[in-house]
């Protein structure tokens, strides 16, 4: 597919309306509309340099009553000789009235909190597509953004995977991976058109459309056991209603609540402690745990490393897939020993 004939990416109401906040918060003269619509990511894609977009007008009209609607103080400021054209009208968002009230404090704990929550985004890990947005602002002379950035997320992965996928989801290009399915010991190569990356339970999943069975799977991005590459070819993402970060989180929501386990954890031992956080457990006894899970296999990986400090009562599959690895384990040092 031709870069003339491609989709235009699409990007989520969130991001579009983050984004501009982001760019009227940063900017203390404010900015025109066109400013915004050839500038801003979710915008900035659809603009026509001198062409129509009213279209894109209106729905900036809808996303500054949204804005408004979540208590942002979004200002419009038309220079008094101008009255009427609204050409020239500058949007802005005063930081000082959008700083939290006097009255409003926080914990010494709470701020520890806000303080890790903070470190989820940065600007180096914005999309290609936000940070060539950044840039043009800063040509516009919007030159706060860097601590506006500051206190958003940072998307931390240890995923190689993670930036070649994010990549081929802004350009719609068909990726090849070696993907290890669970229960197998070999990996094998699949091909698919990916439409969104979303973490659940801690974990980094892709939802894309396998190519082998034109099917929509979710794939453990832990799982790949090679950086995807781009087999050249692009897609036209499907026409969805709702966005495909919502049917993955959705479907893998289901899965979570589905399966469950029973684990008996030693009291005061590094195995409760870890278990009675990491899955919200729901506590049976002093040393009983229900607990929720995604991925079997995972969760056999994370209660066979506790080793005698915790064992598994429910599902079956569970204390089968956990004694096998245990059995592998003791078999691997058994030769260790032989060989020495």
């Amino acid at each position: 597919m031709s870069d003339s004939t491609r989709a235009v990416p699409r990007v989520p109401v969130e991001e579009r309306l983050f984004s501009l906040v982001l760019a009227l918060v940063a900017t203390e003269s404010g900015l025109t509309k066109d400013a915004i619509l050839s500038s801003v990511q979710g915008y900035r894609q659809r603009f026509v340099n001198h062409g129509d977009n009213a279209s894109l007008e209106r729905q900036f009209e809808r996303d500054k009553d949204d804005i408004r609607d979540l208590g942002i103080p979004l200002e419009a400021i038309t220079p008094p000789d101008e009255d009427g054209n609204s050409q020239n009208t500058r949007y802005r968002i005063p930081k000082g009235e959008y700083d939290l009230p006097d009255d409003v404090n926080f914990t010494a704990e709470e701020i520890t909190l806000l303080g890790l929550a903070a470190t989820v985004w940065r600007e180096g890990t914005l999309s290609g597509e936000s940070q060539r947005a950044l840039m043009k602002l800063r040509s516009l002379g919007v030159t706060e953004i860097d601590p506006i950035i500051g206190v958003a997320p940072r998307l931390r992965t240890r995923e190689a995977a993670f930036e070649p996928l994010r990549t081929a989801l802004e350009r719609h290009a068909v990726v090849s991976f070696p993907y290890v399915k669970p229960g197998d010991t070999a990996a094998r190569v699949r091909t698919v058109a990916p439409l969104a990356l979303v973490q659940h339970s801690g974990r980094w999943h892709l939802y894309a459309i396998d190519d082998d069975i034109d099917e929509r799977r979710t794939f453990l991005l832990s799982r790949m056991v090679q950086t995807p590459r781009s087999s050249g070819r692009t897609f036209d993402p499907p026409g969805d209603e709702e966005s495909f970060a919502e049917t993955a989180l959705r479907d893998l929501d289901r899965l979570w609540e589905r399966n469950i386990a029973t684990v008996r954890a030693d009291p005061n031992t590094h195995a409760w402690f870890r278990l009675s956080r990491l899955h919200d457990a729901e506590a049976i006894d002093d040393d009983l745990f229900r607990l929720h899970f995604t991925d079997i296999n995972i969760l056999a990986d994370e209660v066979a490393a506790f080793g005698p400090e915790a064992e598994a009562l429910t599902p079956p599959s569970l204390r089968a897939a956990i004694v096998q690895r245990l059995t592998r384990t003791r078999a691997g040092h058994s030769d260790v020993r032989e060989s020495q």
